[in-house]
């Protein structure tokens, strides 16, 4: 069984067991939090929600709370003599997928 899910503007393909990055969420490493965006389940039968599939849940546990690697960026205009060089790390939330719950039907 598989899930696609919205988390932080992004949709993220799950099965369970699977380890996924997210955006950053609540949430300490241990807690478990329920993600209700579903927007299709997989199960020999594809259900499409419109937006969301009513009543399917994605119970998910936090392993921990981090900050991506640092990209880095440039800002450069020809012959203008500017430049700018500047970094950023964004931070995410890992999860382990425990359980997809689809509704009856």
């Amino acid at each position: 069984m598989y899930a696609v899910i919205d988390s932080g503007g992004k949709q993220v393909t799950v099965h369970e067991g699977d380890l996924v990055r997210v955006e950053r969420m609540a949430g300490s490493p241990g807690d478990q939090v329920t993600l209700d965006r579903v927007l299709l389940i997989g199960d020999g039968e594809t259900r499409v929600g419109t937006p969301t599939v009513e009543g399917a849940t994605v119970q998910a546990r936090v392993v921990r709370q981090a900050r991506a690697r640092k990209i880095i960026v440039m800002k450069y205009k020809a012959k203008a003599h500017y430049r700018r060089k500047t970094g950023h790390r964004q931070d995410f939330t890992e999860l382990r997928i425990e359980r997809i719950a689809a509704p009856a039907g």
